[in-house]
């Protein structure tokens, strides 16, 4: 008997238990959609913000310790929220740290650049910019935020990749790197249990790192994104723990943080629609990859739209094959309805009300249809753009060999004439011999194979270029001039390098005549000068 009683009180407390925690999600999904609905006024909130340190740093004269201050907040407020426009700041920080000359300043310049770099998803070229960092110049705050990145630089990589073989090296230099930064880090800071958060999730320490979650909810400066950081990981590692429910409310805490903050670069929003999708819950499964969607789209996370892809073909086509679905039943029934209103006519207000249903079915799927042609059209400039890059490569890639076979063919006829006549000690020869080569032909035939095979690409170029000037500033050429440095210098911009050190080097001049250069062409250009790199990157191949 005190069994039985026994049994009974534990079957009521795990009842009592679970619609304690449907109540829970359910509240959390209310206050995410409610979030969602208001999620302009909490982007107006940031826009605000942004606009007033934009009018700051616009209105500060020259370059000193102030301005770069003003540019670090602004990149602040934009790198979780707008790729483009952090890139911008990151690299009007790097402007302004190189006129201060303090090493220190460019650095942390370099630090932010690399950290947009990767939540876009460009990894080729963070590890470009993270292997250019020297870490001794930074403070310890900048030197955690630094061998951190690293690591998320990798541990990203090997999710991306998924690769058996490379993977788990990847994984061993992100956990190395993060225990790196844990030596900079200040204990029981979040940084700190963040950074141990992410140990217990790579190593599988799940009760670790759910405890670490706790201590993190309990710091008493928590700000709402790193609140929605945090309650991600943990929500990651309910998924391994096959904890779903524990998951999927973790999710919803994580993306409503990210909706009130205006955090566009997040992961929570499209997890939870791939959860509710897998759940049979199409409704908010569809919401969610919308709004999933509209963020990446927005912040431009390339590697984020391309998971994002699959999973809303699937949810929109089993959207789609419901609501046929019921457009069908919805026909039968309206003409079971019909032929039974003859004999009763208090059907027909049903079969007014099933009409209505159909109609509201049929603006549902149009909208659907729209929403897949744009989509489509989506797809489509992003194919544009990879051809457009695969054909530059290609060009560039068969230049390269070209030109390379061409100088070694130089160099084995130039050993084997120094070998001939060194051998009969004909000095004067060798002499005559080193004063004929011409390194200024050399560099000047270097470019005019550069400028050829660019104009091959870009045919419009310079025509689309001077049409950033008023008639008097626009570049004129000579009858056999292909382009000329400033011109080959924004050539360069539009391949992709955008580091003047880099364009200094290939083109041998000093950077400070590049900068020189840069700035003269914009100061002429009628498009404020934040803006023309970008139209410059719209100029379309052939």
């Amino acid at each position: 008997m005190k069994f039985l009683l026994l049994l009974c009180v534990m079957v009521v407390c795990c009842v009592a238990s679970g619609r304690a925690s449907t109540g829970t999600t359910d509240s959390l999904l209310t206050e995410l959609n409610t979030a969602l609905a208001h999620k302009q006024q909490y982007d107006a909130q940031r826009w605000t913000r942004i606009a007033a340190l934009t009018t700051a740093f616009r209105a500060s004269k020259g370059s000193d310790a102030a301005k770069f201050d003003l540019g670090l907040r602004i990149y602040d407020e934009y790198k979780a929220f707008k790729y483009d426009s952090a890139f911008v700041y990151s690299q009007k920080i790097m402007q302004v740290a190189e006129h201060l000359r303090d090493p220190g300043k460019i650095e942390v310049a370099k630090l932010r650049l690399a950290f947009i770099l990767l939540s876009s998803g460009m990894f080729k070229e963070t590890f470009e910019t993270l292997a250019t960092i020297k870490p001794g110049r930074l403070s310890n705050a900048d030197k955690v935020d630094f061998y951190f990145l690293q690591a998320r630089a990798y541990s990203d990589l090997g999710d991306f990749n998924q690769d058996a073989v490379y993977r788990p090296a990847y994984y061993v230099k992100a956990l190395a790197y993060t225990d790196t930064a844990l030596q900079y880090s200040r204990p029981g800071s979040y940084e700190q249990l963040s950074m141990r958060q992410f140990l217990a999730l790579k190593n599988n320490r799940l009760a670790e790192g759910t405890r670490l979650y706790e201590q993190i909810r309990r710091l008493p400066q928590l700000s709402l994104h790193q609140l929605a950081v945090s309650a991600s990981t943990a929500a990651h590692m309910a998924f391994v723990g096959k904890q779903e429910d524990k998951a999927f409310e973790l999710l919803l805490v994580s993306a409503i943080a990210d909706v009130k903050t205006a955090t566009k670069e997040t992961v929570a929003i499209f997890q939870l629609s791939d959860y509710c999708y897998r759940r049979g819950n199409l409704e908010n499964a569809y919401t969610f990859i919308r709004e999933a969607r509209a963020q990446a789209t927005f912040y431009k996370a390339r590697q984020r739209q391309i998971e994002i892809s699959h999973i809303s073909s699937l949810i929109e086509g089993q959207k789609i094959n419901i609501i046929e679905n019921q457009r069908k039943s919805l026909k039968t029934y309206s003409t079971v309805v019909t032929l039974l209103a003859l004999f009763v006519v208090g059907f027909l207000f049903i079969i007014f009300k099933q009409l209505r249903r159909l109609q509201k079915a049929d603006k549902l799927i149009s909208l659907t249809n729209r929403e897949l042609r744009t989509r489509n059209h989506e797809l489509h400039q992003l194919n544009n753009g990879l051809n457009e890059a695969n054909k530059i490569k290609e060009e560039y890639i068969a230049y390269y060999f070209h030109n390379n076979s061409q100088y070694i063919d130089k160099l084995e006829s130039l050993k084997k004439t120094l070998d001939t006549q060194l051998g009969n000690k004909q000095y004067t020869a060798v002499q005559k011999l080193t004063d004929g080569i011409n390194i200024k032909k050399e560099r000047n035939d270097l470019f005019k194979g550069f400028d050829t095979v660019f104009l091959r690409l870009f045919p419009n170029f310079i025509s689309q270029f001077n049409a950033l000037f008023r008639p008097e500033d626009q570049v004129q050429l000579a009858e056999d001039q292909l382009l000329t440095t400033e011109l080959r210098i924004f050539a360069l911009i539009r391949l992709g390098i955008s580091d003047s050190e880099q364009i200094s080097r290939m083109l041998g001049y000093s950077i400070n005549t590049i900068y020189t250069y840069k700035t003269r062409v914009k100061n002429r250009s009628l498009v404020p000068n934040e803006e023309f790199e970008a139209r410059i990157q719209a100029i379309q191949a052939v």
